[in-house]
């Protein structure tokens, strides 16, 4: 059929044959004309059969045109017509669209024809051949298709009802659960009901989405979360009263309106009460503000922001006109972190102000460009370089890190503060560190330095304190080879510098460093006894029997051939493994610390040593020996070896490596101070371990002493450098060894083992009257009141006020200006007032004799009961006549002599016992008070410690020692008699602003602190103590006393000792210690503590989450990746990885002494 059915009879002429198959496209083959003749009579004759004016009805057999008019049919058309469209588009069926007809006479009653009522016909037909009972069989195929769903592209070859049948498989069907989603028919569901079920009783479990919108329920977010602390660190906006215009300085407070200036509310029927403000009532009256009051700016930011243009402008000026000022530079790099923090000076975009917050790139940049600035007009500052290392630290990787820092040491050879950051960047390098590396870095710095001070580096002179320094990196390197675990190499580096130091021949003495040092070679290799190895000489002796011609061979002592018998290493090889090794790892760290020699005497070869790493080569120490000529240095060399050693001698090492040597927490450790508050030994631990020293944290540190032969060897010792020393500092060395032996006496007294106590005993009181024989001890008060305290201490009360008596017979009449006269009475009172509670009124009167007869200078005789009002009234006058003149000498000498120093310190001791005794303790506290104020404005805190000095040496510790007399007197007081905490907490209090790196003063306060059911107090002061102090002391006691109140809390919840029953919440404890670990390592000094890393990853470990505390473990080796402790704990902690954590020992370099493949030997045998 044609496109054109009218011309369907053109199209098909017969001569019309040559020109058919260029015309094929006109033609429409699915359409056939028959059925528009009879559709077109169905509809004529349905027509015509309805009268006019009757209602359109629908009939099964035929549809049939109403009469209505056409605003009424046209709705309905254009529904008809859009269902139509929707189904042809359906059949894909594309017919031609013909046009409109105009058509016929409005006489006939009928509306011409358009689209939709030629669509009707057919869709009559099609209702009419479902439901009619006469189907009309003379239509053809062609007809049929128009009322059945049929493929057009079959039309031709179709015979009845035809279907398409896919009869592929569908793989995905095997390989899925379901059906896909795609094929599976969408609807809505309404509802979770279902229709015919009595809800009450019944329910249907509809699989799937459910049709109600899901509500966001948003957590609510906690005050630490990371959106909540980042909005709690952005500065809030400043409140005024007044808009003034900006100026430079900021106001010293807030101005607030007058009520005058207020405006009186205006009532209207609107704000009758005249509370609404302005913008209120707009909106209540439906306006909004004007467009000057809508545009008009907020004041607050733009006065901000000209206050921070005001100070940038103003740093400009400054270094354009002193571009020299490196201290001007460095606070203008600080002032970028403020100007950062501001709401948007330098932002353009509206986005851009929250970028430039919180980017720490942007910060780090500016400031980096700032730096090189000054560096450009200050090319000799070192500082100025050393903070451009540190800021590119977060740019630059390590390689190109360590170039630069090579490159400035090679600049300034001679800054020791350079070399002290170098070696520990070096240090806290894990991806490149090495024992052995670290090891040759101390020794270059070391031999440079002496370079520097012997004047062969002629291009840089030596800067004032390199000699001290030199002894703190010295000192550096020892710690740090503890450490690691090489204590043999640590114990034979100070043996070689007391051979350098103390025996030099006098024949090198003029030859610089490095010519000395190739002397002392021949000596170290000669095989020869070293200091603390019996029959050591010197290095001076040794030479000069070589130029004599040699040794003359001794034969040794039978008795000394005995070998130290060995513990046997495994007791119980039922034990896990990982427990065999750290047993047998200790045990080996505590005897094997010294260095293995071949003994001659046993025909021994350095073939014979079972283990190579304890021999110590020349090499490995040769280049750090330094020299020493200060007395002062040389007498704490030796102070720091017997500590290094064990001994109690009073040294601490300089505050450039306490906190790297602090590894232990010995810190917290109390000893007897709650017992005997007066008279307890303060050792001085300040949690720095010793040779041989490897426990577990938690461990409580005892001066047990170390096996038959390491006691022997410090003994040698003390006979070898005594004879260097007199006067003060011979009695000081006496001191600290017989103090050594009185701690292992009160070690014993606490394990309560009464065999060794006895032998303990014997041996240390003959080792007192021995070192009291000797003619320059016998009127040394230190030694006579260690002597007369250990016979108190053993039992020997008696015995022990013979031996005070004694001492102070032979005295004379030096009274109160000997400073070891009033230390000798001031004990033998204390001693006396703790038995009080026993004694009664006895011991304060023997007390108050002893302190009487110090104050009149006569002999202390016997005493024969209560002393009359007229001494103490004599006594009191004394001190106070001694005590206004040792205040005047020490603060007008300047600076004043040490003796002075002493002497002030026991007089104010002596004075405010002696006021507690005869008056009450508001006489003592007030002396101390008299004394705080006097010194308190000539007193500089930084740097001060009396721990690490033997003898204070400022005001500054002056009022520290005093200070402490005060607290333990009223922490006796409180022990005996009701008495108010609020006095000590104050005294505690100020004294720690003042002296923040105090240990016993922490222990004090802590402790009475812990008594307190408020830790609100407690956690203020803390804070602030933290945010103005350097030391880390601060942060360690205030981790330790959170964790004293959790374990508190914890031994409330438990029941009979069993598992923790939750009633109180303790979370916000978990979270503050764990706060306050990450808070502390920031620093440096905190980020490279050992002990405060083993704190914070057994705390970890005790909350059970082995995951987070591997993690602390990993960050821990990246800061302090040599210190062995940390190594042993993880073994400890994470049994399973044990050999990673000691192959990654083995590749540090880190001395392992028992591998796992002599342990499986072991464990064989």
């Amino acid at each position: 059929m044609a496109l054109f059915p009218a011309f369907a009879g053109v199209s098909e002429a017969p001569d019309s044959g040559s020109s058919r198959k260029e015309l094929d496209w006109l033609s429409n083959p699915s359409f056939c004309v028959g059925t528009i003749t009879s559709l077109s009579r169905q509809t004529e004759e349905a027509t015509a059969l309805v009268p006019e004016g009757s209602q359109l009805t629908r009939s099964p057999l035929k549809s049939e045109p109403s009469d209505e008019s056409d605003s009424s049919r046209k709705p309905r058309r254009a529904s008809r017509k859009k269902k139509k469209e929707k189904k042809k588009k359906r059949k894909h069926q594309h017919h031609k669209k013909t046009k409109r007809r105009h058509g016929q006479s409005s006489s006939s009653g009928s509306e011409p024809y358009t689209d939709s009522e030629e669509d009707r016909p057919s869709r009559s037909v099609r209702d009419s051949k479902k439901e009619s009972e006469k189907p009309n069989q003379e239509n053809n195929a062609a007809a049929d298709t128009g009322r059945h769903s049929v493929w057009l592209e079959d039309i031709q070859t179709l015979t009845g009802e035809t279907f398409r049948t896919d009869k592929r498989p569908d793989p995905a069907n095997w390989e899925y659960k379901s059906l896909y989603r795609g094929d599976i028919a969408r609807y809505k569901r309404k509802g979770d009901s279902c229709l015919g079920i009595n809800p009450k009783k019944q329910c249907v479990s509809w699989e799937g989405t459910s049709t109600e919108k899901k509500r966001s329920h948003k957590r609510v977010e906690r005050y630490f979360t990371r959106k909540n602390v980042g909005l709690m660190n952005i500065d809030g906006v400043a409140v005024s009263g007044k808009t003034e215009p900006p100026s430079s300085e900021p106001l010293s407070f807030i101005p607030v309106k007058d009520s005058e200036d207020v405006v009186s509310p205006v009532t209207t029927w609107l704000n009758p009460l005249g509370i609404y403000d302005q913008s209120t009532t707009q909106w209540l009256q439906g306006q909004g503000p004007s467009e000057q009051e809508s545009k008009q700016p907020d004041p607050q930011p733009d006065r901000e922001n000209a206050l921070l243009k005001a100070k940038v402008e103003d740093f400009n000026r400054r270094v354009r006109e002193n571009p020299r000022d490196v201290q001007l530079w460095m606070a203008f790099v600080a002032f970028q972190d403020e100007v950062m923090r501001s709401p948007g000076l330098y932002s353009v975009e509206e986005g851009e102000q929250e970028k430039q917050k919180r980017s720490l790139r942007l910060v780090l940049e500016k400031k980096l460009a700032i730096l090189e600035r000054a560096i450009e007009s200050n090319q000799s500052s070192v500082d100025l370089k050393l903070a451009k290392l540190q800021l590119c630290t977060e740019f630059w990787e390590p390689p190109t890190l360590l170039k630069e820092w090579q490159k400035l040491i090679f600049l300034h050879p001679n800054n020791t503060g350079l070399w002290q950051k170098y070696l520990l960047f070096c240090q806290s390098q894990f991806s490149t560190f090495s024992v052995s590396k670290i090891q040759s870095l101390y020794g270059k710095c070391l031999s440079t330095l002496s370079a520097v001070k012997d004047g062969s580096i002629l291009s840089h002179p030596e800067l004032p304190g390199t000699e001290d320094a030199m002894f703190a990196l010295f000192l550096q390197q020892c710690h740090f080879l503890r450490q690691a675990g090489h204590a043999e190499k640590a114990v034979s580096l100070f043996q070689a510098m007391v051979d350098f130091t103390f025996f030099k021949p006098d024949s090198v003495k003029d030859l610089p460093t490095k010519g000395q040092v190739e002397f002392f070679e021949p000596f170290w290799d000669s095989g020869e006894p070293r200091a603390g190895e019996k029959g050591a000489r010197g290095w001076r002796a040794w030479m000069h029997q070589q130029e004599r011609g040699g040794w003359v061979v001794v034969s040794p002592d039978d008795d000394d051939d005995e070998p130290e018998d060995d513990d046997q290493e495994i007791k119980d090889k039922t034990l896990p493994r990982w427990r065999i090794w750290l047993a047998a790892e200790r045990s080996r760290d505590q005897r094997h610390w010294r260095p293995w020699r071949p003994d001659k005497t046993r025909k021994q070869t350095e073939e014979d040593c079972e283990d190579p790493e304890r021999q110590v080569l020349f090499d490995d120490i040769g280049q750090s020996l330094i020299r020493l000529s200060s007395p002062d240095l040389q007498f704490q060399l030796i102070a720091a070896f017997l500590q290094f050693l064990g001994v109690p001698s009073g040294f601490s090492p300089p505050a450039s490596c306490l906190y790297l040597a602090m590894d232990e927490n010995s810190i917290f450790d109390n000893g007897f101070y709650d017992e005997k508050p007066l008279t307890f030994l303060n050792l001085s631990f300040s949690g720095i371990g010793c040779v041989g020293c490897t426990d577990q944290l938690g461990c409580r540190r005892w001066t047990r002493g170390h096996g038959r032969e390491g006691e022997e060897f410090i003994r040698n010792i003390f006979h070898l450098v005594m004879p260097l020393f007199s006067g003060q500092e011979r009695s000081q060395l006496c001191f600290s060894w017989l103090r050594y032996e009185i701690a292992k006496v009160i070690w014993c007294l606490h394990t309560k083992n009464k065999k060794r106590l006895k032998s303990q005993g014997k041996n240390c009181k003959k080792l007192a009257k021995n070192l009291l024989k000797e003619p320059d001890n016998r009127n040394s008060f230190c030694l006579w009141k260690q002597y007369a305290h250990l016979e108190w201490l053993l039992g020997n009360t008696e015995d022990a006020r013979k031996v005070f008596d004694s001492a102070l017979s032979i005295a004379g009449s030096r009274g109160l200006r000997d400073h070891e006269l009033c230390e000798l009475s001031l004990l033998y009172a204390e001693l006396e007032v703790e038995l009080l509670p026993d004694a009664g009124g006895a011991a304060t009167a023997r007390a108050v004799h002893i302190l009487t007869r110090l104050a009149e200078n006569g002999p202390c005789g016997p005493c024969t009961g209560q002393v009359l009002g007229v001494h103490i009234l004599k006594a009191r006058k004394a001190y106070e006549h001694a005590l206004q003149d040792c205040l005047g000498e020490s603060c007008v000498s300047d600076p004043a002599p040490t003796e002075s120093f002493n002497r002030l310190i026991s007089l104010v001791k002596c004075f405010m016992l002696f006021q507690y005794l005869t008056i009450g303790i508001d006489a003592a506290v007030w002396i101390y008070e008299q004394v705080f104020a006097k010194l308190k404005g000539s007193v500089s805190p930084e740097g001060s410690s009396l721990e690490g000095s033997a003898r204070p040496r400022s005001l500054s510790q002056v009022l520290e020692a005093v200070t402490l007399m005060h607290t333990s007197l009223l922490r006796f007081h409180m022990k005996i008699s009701v008495y108010p905490l609020a006095p000590l907490r104050e005294a505690l209090s100020e004294a720690l602003k003042l002296y923040p790196g105090n240990p016993v003063l922490w222990r004090a306060y802590i402790r009475i602190q812990s008594k307190s059911h408020s830790a609100s107090k407690t956690r203020r002061f803390f804070d602030a103590v933290t945010r103005s102090a350097k030391p880390l002391e601060p942060w360690l006691f205030a981790i330790e006393a959170e964790k004293m109140r959790k374990r508190l809390v914890e031994t409330v919840q438990r029941v009979d000792g069993r598992e923790v029953h939750a009633t109180i919440p303790e979370t916000g404890l978990t979270h503050r210690i764990r706060a306050l670990f990450d808070n502390a390592l920031r620093s440096d000094s905190g980020s490279r503590c050992p002990l405060l890393w083993r704190m914070y990853l057994n705390f970890l470990v005790s909350l059970g989450n082995k995951e987070r505390s591997k993690g602390v473990f990993y960050k821990a080796l990246q800061n302090c990746p040599w210190a062995k402790v940390l190594y042993m704990d993880a073994v400890e902690y994470f049994p399973d990885e044990m050999q990673e954590i000691l192959d990654l020992m083995t590749e540090k370099e880190l001395r392992v002494r028992l591998l796992l493949e002599e342990l499986e030997l072991l464990l064989e045998d």
